[in-house]
């Protein structure tokens, strides 16, 4: 074969085009792949970002309560919250909460489901001020947990907690004497729609879907 013919040979499969439209084919399946990656992942790292910083007023999860407490007092307020398409009663049941600084407290909210279904509900939290959520600790919460309450039903729901001695060398926070925790709960939309079918179909079928009867549990 000639020289002339080597290079002309090579020529077209350099300007093959299918060639190339499959490397770019496959080059934005990767692409996407990773972004889809990237966003179910920026949740779970957004919230353990916040909650080693205390960055938006994220608080702090602790397996066990500070060595010591000191003789400085603080005020805790709860505050509770229900964004639409729950239609829950949401409160706190406690009156705000005067302690030492290192002790422990022991406080509860409420929920009441006002709907004729059940329906499930997962709530986030902060506290403010924001700069001193890097110091509110929790023992027990029921936060970034799905919560299903029937119909009518009453559910008390516990938070342990207690503020680091560390933030008394915090200068930013030296004058700080009122801590407010809030909770706000956000429908699942997936376990609701779920529970709406269910309950179609039972209609469907002539049987009627049972309810345990309002306050039959207290979930602790």
């Amino acid at each position: 074969m000639s020289d002339a013919s080597t290079m002309q040979s090579s020529n077209n499969k350099r300007r093959d085009p299918s060639s190339a439209n499959r490397r770019l084919a496959i080059g934005l399946v990767v692409f996407v792949g990773c972004m889809v990656g990237m966003a179910y992942a920026a949740v779970p790292l957004y919230r353990i970002f916040c909650q080693v910083t205390g960055y938006g007023g994220t608080t702090q999860a602790a397996d066990t309560a500070p060595a010591g407490v000191i003789d400085r007092k603080i005020t805790v307020r709860f505050d509770a919250n229900v964004s639409g398409g729950l239609n829950w009663n949401f409160k706190p049941i406690n009156r705000p909460v005067t302690m030492k600084i290192g002790e422990t407290a022991e406080i509860a909210y409420e929920v009441v489901n006002r709907g004729k279904t059940a329906t499930s509900g997962t709530s986030t939290f902060n506290v403010t001020p924001q700069a001193a959520g890097i110091y509110f600790n929790k023992l027990e919460c029921f936060c970034f947990t799905e919560q299903t309450v029937a119909a009518g039903e009453h559910v008390k729901m516990p938070v342990i907690f207690f503020v680091d001695p560390d933030i008394d060398n915090d200068p930013n926070l030296k004058t700080i004497d009122t801590i407010t925790l809030s909770y706000t709960f956000f429908p699942d939309e997936k376990a609701n729609a779920k529970a709406q079918k269910a309950a179609v179909e039972e209609i469907g079928t002539g049987r009627e879907t049972s309810q345990p009867r309002a306050g039959a549990r207290l979930k602790g």
